[in-house]
């Protein structure tokens, strides 16, 4: 047996109000993980009277219920049963997911395979194409924006992290701002895709107007605190692979992944392979560069904020490139020297139009004023 299976794992649930939901949640963990799980650390965050009796009702031997006096939030509630653990690995639910499988086994692989693995996470959503995504050792995906609905990490450096940052209040970003703690510190976050759960995105908060003022409020302290976060690259090229760029393009774009950002790449045919989620790639064509533009317009960590350009777009796509760089008044760079300007390809009154090749870090913005 390898030194991750013989490793103790507990759950952790916080619990605000919604005792269906709640109760499945449980009930879940119970019939699914029964026999791999030590304690399971029920956080109710002062809840209401019929959620406190379904908790009080629990017959579940390995089930350990604490009530707050007051509503303190879902990251002083994590931090405090996490805490309480004192088992090796921890698994935080949200107590609006619903476990269908014993996915440890599949998580667990994933730490012993990568030492440098902090926290992995199973998905939600099985819509979703995970299969251009590049495997690392134990079957994971890497990710730089960690989601905290429900994860497997390592409870000491849970811990030596300081847990969830309580400036975030009830919840929102708390999660997404421990994953940037995280890999400052040289730590990895993962995504298991052969691993499922069951999310009911909003059963805990729901989604009314405190939690759009609140989710307002902790994007704005995000990204005041991480002011890279918000770069959103749209990068264009002929058909080239990852394994195609120069060094300084693919330094650059680990970088814009580290600062909590994203890469949206159209190349004329799909890429074979994707380095990580926050790298998505749709074919280069007018529609999509139109979609993309005017997709989260009034989210500043939603919008383009970039335009990148390697060599082999069709001068069509350049000039509206051209066109909505103007507009927009995004910084433009252009990789590999020999491409023509994008400012060539304007009428002679819009020349003022400042876009150069930009050799390795150097870049030029568009017209800032």
């Amino acid at each position: 047996m390898n030194e991750l299976a013989m490793q103790s794992v507990d759950v952790v649930i916080p619990v605000y109000n919604a005792p269906e939901l709640t109760k499945r949640c449980i009930d879940s963990v119970v019939t699914h993980l029964g026999q791999s799980i030590g304690a399971v650390y029920i956080q109710d965050d002062a809840s209401d009277t019929e959620t406190r009796e379904m908790l009080g009702s629990l017959g579940y031997e390995k089930i350990q219920v604490y009530h707050a006096v007051k509503n303190q939030g879902f990251g002083k509630s994590v931090n405090d049963a996490v805490a309480r653990s004192d088992a090796d690995l921890v698994l935080v639910l949200n107590s609006d997911t619903e476990i269908h499988e014993n996915f440890l086994p599949l998580l667990c692989a994933a730490f012993d395979a990568d030492p440098r693995l902090a926290v992995i996470s199973p998905i939600h959503d099985k819509s979703a194409n995970y299969g251009r995504y590049l495997r690392h050792p134990g079957g994971h995906i890497a990710t730089y924006r960690f989601k905290g609905y429900a994860f497997l990490i390592r409870r000491n450096i849970f811990l030596e992290m300081g847990g969830f940052d309580l400036i975030y209040g009830r919840g929102y970003f708390e999660d997404i701002d421990l994953g940037r703690r995280l890999d400052q510190q040289g730590w990895r976050i993962g995504l298991q895709p052969g691993a499922y759960i069951h999310h009911k995105s909003g059963g805990s908060f729901g989604r009314g107007r405190s939690y759009r003022l609140l989710a307002e409020r902790n994007r704005t302290l995000y990204l005041l605190r991480y002011p890279d976060a918000h770069r959103n690259i749209l990068l264009v090229s002929g058909y080239r692979t990852l394994a195609d760029l120069p060094v300084e393009l693919t330094d650059a774009i680990e970088g814009v992944f580290r600062q909590g950002g994203g890469i949206h790449w159209l190349t004329p045919l799909p890429l074979p392979q994707l380095s990580c989620l926050q790298l998505r790639n749709s074919p280069a064509s007018i529609q999509m560069i139109i979609k993309l533009m005017l997709r989260g317009w009034s989210r500043e960590d939603k919008r383009i904020s970039a335009v990148w350009i390697l060599p082999g777009v069709p001068a069509l796509l350049r000039i509206l490139l051209a066109l909505l760089v103007r507009v927009r008044k995004l910084e433009v760079r252009q990789w590999e020297m020999g491409l023509p300007e994008l400012a060539d390809l304007l009428p002679d009154n819009r020349q003022d139009l400042s876009v150069r090749p930009i050799p390795g870090e150097e870049s030029t913005k568009q017209n800032p004023e």
